[in-house]
């Protein structure tokens, strides 16, 4: 089966049409309006600096449902005694360069490329994009950033610079959405890492069926930093 070539019509073809590796189209652009596109429809790009734009859609597709997710004994103390700060909203370009820094067994440099930082700069200015950070001492050390439409979050990446800060702020944000209503984390390809959390693979059809209703629900649209629900990120009731 041909990969689709995208020109600048704000158009995706049908996600069934991916290739079983699953790369659906290549081409177009990052602008804001084709982005939000390609998430309420399943796909998202990644590609490498030397490529053209690649769009995916994998059938199985990695979700964590909020209410399945689990939280080792072994983190429990980091939430009992908080060791980190957690903050939302406060350094997304950091969060974004240092998730395109972190190293990756397997993967040769990053998808995370300064056109991408750019488009994903502009997604989080309009208030789309988020980013969740933890700090230690007034560093930096882990976080993570991905796209919010209606009751669906869009993980993207994270990173840690310190043992379990990407899993304390990734915990902390899915008790915080699961709150407010949101029904599904995209992961979007299968990690042990998020597999130890609750994450689990759904068919592509399952998933597309959950976006065409999630996405239309009310989402949250803007500074998530200067919102009440997003303070105190450490209590997990």
């Amino acid at each position: 089966m041909a990969i689709f070539w995208l020109d600048n019509r704000l158009i995706f073809p049908p996600v069934e049409r991916s290739e079983p590796s699953g790369i659906l189209a290549a081409g177009g652009d990052l602008s804001t309006e084709r982005l939000l596109l390609a998430y309420r429809n399943g796909i998202f790009p990644w590609y490498s600096p030397d490529d053209p734009i690649l769009w995916w859609s994998p059938d199985p597709r990695f979700v964590l449902f909020p209410d399945e997710l689990k939280i080792a004994r072994s983190m429990r103390p980091y939430f009992n005694t908080p060791r980190f700060e957690l903050s939302v909203d406060t350094a997304f370009g950091e969060v974004i360069r240092a998730c395109g820094r972190q190293y990756r067994r397997g993967q040769d440099g990053t998808w995370i490329t300064d056109e991408m930082i750019a488009a994903y700069d502009e997604l989080h200015r309009l208030g789309h994009a988020h980013s969740v950070e933890v700090w230690l001492d007034g560093q930096l050390v882990g976080g993570l950033y991905g796209i919010a439409i209606g009751r669906v979050f869009f993980g993207e990446s994270m990173f840690a610079t310190v043992p379990n800060a990407s899993k304390v702020g990734f915990i902390a944000i899915v008790k915080r959405l699961q709150r407010l209503g949101f029904q599904m984390i995209d992961c979007q390809q299968d990690t042990p890492h998020l597999g130890s959390l609750g994450a689990r693979g759904i068919s592509r059809q399952q998933f597309i069926i959950a976006l065409s209703r999630w996405t239309r629900e009310p989402g949250l649209i803007g500074d998530w930093s200067q919102m009440d629900a997003f303070q105190n990120l450490y209590d997990l009731t």
